[in-house]
């Protein structure tokens, strides 16, 4: 009988242990040395200003506390607006324009001046948390990129002259393009031509505990790879497994496009040696109108994708690398900016148009207080102001025939009749559509002679259909869950899947001594 070589007991209790706990943790895997702050992550907007008659300050500011916004960022430093939001709670992001890079680049005295004009005159009254330097330099203006750098130390330096430079952080958004090979997010590299500038801002960023700011736009990545990336991949919808996207080299599963390109992000931060800097989502969203070449523009869309990416912020929800980094992110944008030249697109993307009723409405119950918009229980569809009566006739005509809207409330003696007009008759008969259908955001267009409001429209004894459909129980109801129970079920959540790991960790722990004992007895 041959001898059999017996593998020393120590050795066999080790290969058990580092086999078992091998499995809790993946390859290729980089950690990041960074705590995420007590107030994030959060949902921010932006504030684009190519806008017909665009809200005064004041009215803006009244606005954003109305909305409950409570982070923006503007691609300048309007005074005016600094000035309006003194002493509000609302958190800024100012911004220095591209065509100023130079100059701020080339002199630190410049860049002095800037921060006392635009920063030190305005805080603390005004909370400015963070200064842009310029959008999207290295891909968009490469000429200016040699003084991207020396900008920020500039501008640096005079915040530490000032003593603000712990209370304001400096980075610079960048494209989604600067990064190669996004897919899998572990191959993922940035573009080598721009590694050198790259390099020095990630060493910036290291020091000062600044963020990488980072514009990503699902919906490019998924209108330049359509039949490759899959639709509900980019509006965070639900997925069976067999539609999930898996990394071949980590085995992560993303069951959407934005996880996957903010992981790519970290990856390539990985790439140049850099594990202490966080990701900050300075754009992102969805258009809800196109062209003939954008047919995914839709308000459907841009509602899904917003409203499910507000909900996956506020859920905390991490990415499959980080689930314990979650990035903040800042919508694109608070307004359509209806001056954008073409494609029709670039002046579809805001929440609200400039007048400030909303293009669409998002829902986010149950993620906090963000955006007072969300009243999903409560919108209607009215006749906009403004409309000829020819045109306005049309729509109701069709509202009250084809569209099988109940228009008897609007006829002579009954509850709805009065005023007997074009425009309120419509306005009921948009809401009876609309409430039929279910509240989609496109039943209510009427070839653009109607929007969806928050307010309701009811008038003394004329209720809306919308209206009927709210009982006060609901109301309630809905409110007492979104104020007191939200908030403690994410919370919970977030301290189970520590417990999770836990209780993984002692339970290896126990296996391998058993392991161990047994052993023992066998050889004894």
């Amino acid at each position: 009988m041959a001898n059999t070589k017996k593998f020393p007991p120590f050795f066999l209790f080790l290969l058990f242990c580092c086999c078992f706990f091998s499995t809790s943790s993946s390859n290729f895997v980089p950690e990041i040395k960074v705590q995420q702050n007590k107030d994030e992550p959060y949902v921010g907007v932006n504030i684009g200003t190519d806008v017909s008659n665009l809200l005064s300050p004041a009215d803006l500011v009244a606005f954003l506390q109305l909305q409950k916004i409570t982070h923006i960022r503007l691609y300048d430093a309007d005074p005016d607006i600094l000035k309006a939001l003194s002493k509000t709670k609302i958190r800024v992001i100012i911004s220095v324009p591209n065509n100023q890079i130079l100059a701020i680049g080339s002199s630190n005295t410049t860049a002095a001046a800037w921060i006392g004009r635009n920063v030190a005159a305005y805080y603390p009254e005004t909370l400015i948390t963070a200064i842009a330097v310029g959008d999207e330099i290295l891909t968009t203006v490469p000429s200016s990129a040699p003084l991207l750098m020396p900008a920020i130390e500039s501008l640096y330096s005079a915040l530490v002259a000032a003593n603000l430079h712990n209370q304001i952080k400096i980075s610079t958004p960048n494209a989604a393009s600067i990064i190669l090979d996004p897919f899998p997010p572990s191959q993922a590299f940035f573009n080598q031509s721009m590694s050198s500038v790259l390099s020095k801002l990630l060493q910036f960023c290291s020091r000062t505990q600044s963020p990488l700011m980072m514009n990503l736009y699902p919906y490019y990545v998924f209108m330049q790879n359509k039949g490759v990336v899959p639709i509900d991949n980019s509006l965070f919808k639900p997925l069976t497994p067999s539609k999930e996207m898996v990394d071949p080299n980590t085995l992560l599963h993303y069951t959407n496009v934005l996880d996957a390109m903010i992981d790519s992000v970290y990856f390539s931060m990985k790439n140049l040696n850099t594990t202490d800097v966080v990701v900050l989502v300075t754009e992102s969203g969805w258009p809800s109108k196109g062209d003939s070449k954008e047919p995914y523009a839709t308000i459907d869309n841009a509602d899904t994708y917003n409203s499910n990416l507000i909900k996956h912020i506020i859920d905390r929800s991490g990415t499959p690398l980080h689930p314990e980094l979650t990035s903040s992110v800042y919508i694109y944008e608070l307004f359509n900016e209806d001056l954008r030249s073409p494609p029709l697109s670039e002046a579809n993307w805001g929440l609200f148009y400039g007048n400030s009723t909303p293009v669409y409405l998002l829902h986010v119950s149950g993620s906090g207080t963000f955006l007072a918009n969300d009243t999903t229980n409560q919108t209607y569809c009215i006749a906009m102001d403004g409309v000829d009566k020819r045109t306005m006739q049309t729509a109701l005509d069709w509202a009250c025939g084809p569209g099988r809207a109940n228009c008897s409330e609007i006829q002579p003696g009954e509850s709805c009749y009065q005023p007997n007009d074009v425009k309120n008759h419509a306005s009921y008969a948009f809401d009876s559509y609309y409430q039929k259908e279910g509240g989609s955001p496109s039943s209510c267009d009427f070839k653009g002679v109607a929007m969806i409001t928050t307010t309701d429209p009811s008038h003394g004894s004329c209720i809306f259909p919308g209206s009927k459909k709210v009982s006060n129980k609901t109301s309630e109801v809905a409110n007492a869950t979104q104020a007191s129970g939200a908030n403690t079920i994410r919370f919970l959540g977030a301290q189970t899947s520590k417990f999770d790991k836990n209780v993984h960790v002692l339970f290896g722990v126990t296996l391998c001594l058993f392991y161990y004992s047994l052993i023992q007895v066998q050889l004894s």
